[in-house]
């Protein structure tokens, strides 16, 4: 079977910053996530070759030795131990500094399968497809309201399972999330090989645009249209939260544009109790349509204050 470039799978250079492994493997996910393609096989082997090139290059660890044995990273140590070195992963298989071909070195008589074999046994362990192995760690994408970031909210998701079963699993996801947000949903993830535990589930969180509020960390923006008298004289306005509207006392001769901080009505912030605040601008709304009577008294207003 061919070896597998995790960087042709992600779309990206060797020599790819981690935002950049990070920005490829999203864009993927999203593409070919089995929720997306309900039934198509085919995206669902992509989609969980996307998550193992993710899970290796995304860790730094992890990738100096894929970068080092190519395929063969996992054993990156038994190697060191043996005194085994390889050079620079190249395009046509895993090449040390002489040019020792891993790849094809691989599937020839007493070759690193043999080798395999016996460093195991020299290290007193089974051989590696034997051994426990934990499964890997999964992303899932979710898009939540500013609503339901606010009090938290559950989802049903469709995951994959063994044998190409679907499964159903209802999660929750907690008050305070914000886009980017990752939530850990413990042994949710791939299952285990040789009895090894199941990896993690993170659902990684956007959050859709409101057409009120704007969120800035822990803290809403909202502007508050006020009348023009009230602006001008004082009085009360009404003021939009995600709990219910509360009142808001507006002084006399409030400018345009005058911000008000409404202390706690903010969001709450991830793992704690506390909320971030709400500030409301004000918008004073001019009078349309006047009647005869309210021009004369603007014109009144205007030979009272020349200039």
């Amino acid at each position: 079977m061919a070896a597998q470039d995790y960087y042709k799978i992600l779309g990206i250079g060797r020599g790819a910053a981690q935002k950049e492994i990070k920005q490829a493997y999203r864009k993927l996910a999203r593409k070919y996530h089995p929720d997306v393609n309900p039934g198509d096989k085919s995206a669902e082997a992509r989609f969980k070759r996307i998550n193992e090139a993710y899970e290796v290059l995304s860790d730094p660890g992890k990738r100096k030795k894929y970068d080092r044995f190519g395929e063969q990273w996992q054993h990156a140590d038994e190697f060191a131990r043996a005194g085994w070195q390889a050079g620079p992963y190249g395009d046509s298989g895993r090449r040390g500094a002489a040019g020792f071909d891993f790849g094809r070195f691989a599937s020839e008589p007493g070759g690193i399968g043999s080798i395999f074999d016996g460093l195991f046994q020299s290290f007193g362990g089974a051989r590696a497809g034997r051994r426990p192995r934990r499964g890997r760690d999964v992303e899932h994408p979710v898009e939540v309201s500013l609503e339901e970031a606010y009090r938290g909210t559950t989802r049903t998701l469709e995951m994959g399972g063994e044998a190409g079963r679907r499964r159903r699993l209802e999660v929750k996801i907690p008050q305070g999330v914000s886009s980017g947000s990752r939530v850990r949903i413990a042994g949710e993830g791939e299952a285990g090989a040789s009895g090894g535990a199941r990896g993690d589930l993170y659902l990684v969180i956007s959050l859709r645009p409101h057409k009120l509020f704007e969120r800035k960390n822990g803290d809403l923006h909202v502007e508050v249209p006020v009348p023009l008298t009230v602006a001008v004289l004082g009085g009360e306005v009404e003021v939009p939260t995600l709990k219910g509207k509360v009142a808001l006392k507006v002084p006399a001769e409030t400018q345009n544009g005058r911000v008000f901080r409404l202390a706690g009505q903010g969001m709450p912030r991830l793992g704690d109790l506390a909320k971030g605040d709400l500030f409301a601008r004000v918008r004073v709304i001019l009078p349309a349509r006047l009647s005869s009577r309210e021009r004369e008294l603007f014109q009144e207003l205007e030979g009272l204050r020349p200039g």
